[in-house]
């Protein structure tokens, strides 16, 4: 299928829990090759680095299809949501529980300069973009920054978190670095940046309980 090129707008993609999508139109999100296909959305389920690279990638598949619970749309929880623009399927956002990310326990970014309960699950965070190859810079990651937060609220949380980076027009950033997404992918969803914990990373946030009043 040959699909229409240029920026999407929302009414052009779908979103779904992805429970509600296949194991296989994930990993089509994901590819083969490169940071997504090796990653498969762990680094943040890992307490430390060591521990991630002690598995295989196929391992690491395995974990995010029990985690997503794909292919299962009676699953009672899911760990992120799919995109689909014309029935294909393009994008991946990993939205969860905060609790559910053990890295950010041992990491700075989300508590510098706060006063916050590691252990609240009622804010949750949206922690990784993945987005397919061929689909890049079209606007996806934007649609599901918007749709988490919906997501989230109809789920319960209290709050929902982001880390973006901060880029600079012509700066060199890594894929693997630019997978949390970028401030201006936040506010467009209606994050406000409640701390600068770095200077190359922020906390974006939204309260929930009011947009839900």
């Amino acid at each position: 299928m040959r699909l229409r090129p240029g920026p999407v707008t929302p009414d052009q993609v779908i979103v779904v829990p992805a429970n509600e999508a296949s194991c296989e139109d994930l990993s089509a999100v994901f590819g083969s090759r490169g940071y997504p296909a090796y990653c498969r959305c762990q680094k943040l389920k890992f307490r430390t680095w060591a521990e991630r690279h002690a598995t295989s990638i196929v391992e690491r598949v395995g974990r995010h299809q029990e985690q997503t619970h794909c292919g299962d749309p009676a699953a009672a929880t899911t760990s992120g949501l799919v995109a689909y623009l014309e029935g294909e399927p393009v994008g991946w956002c990993a939205v969860e529980p905060r609790t559910a990310f053990v890295r950010l326990r041992t990491t700075p970014v989300p508590w510098t300069g706060r006063d916050e309960d590691m252990a609240d699950d009622g804010v949750w965070a949206v922690t990784c973009f993945v987005t397919r190859a061929g689909f890049r810079r079209r606007g996806i990651s934007r649609v599901l920054a918007r749709a988490s937060v919906d997501f989230a609220r109809q789920r319960g949380a209290r709050a929902l978190e982001g880390y973006p980076m901060l880029t600079e027009p012509g700066q060199d950033v890594t894929w693997g670095e630019l997978n949390v997404g970028s401030r201006g992918i936040f506010a467009d969803a209606g994050f406000t940046e409640v701390s600068r914990p770095t200077l190359r990373r922020v906390v974006m946030r939204i309260e929930l309980t009011q947009e839900a009043s």
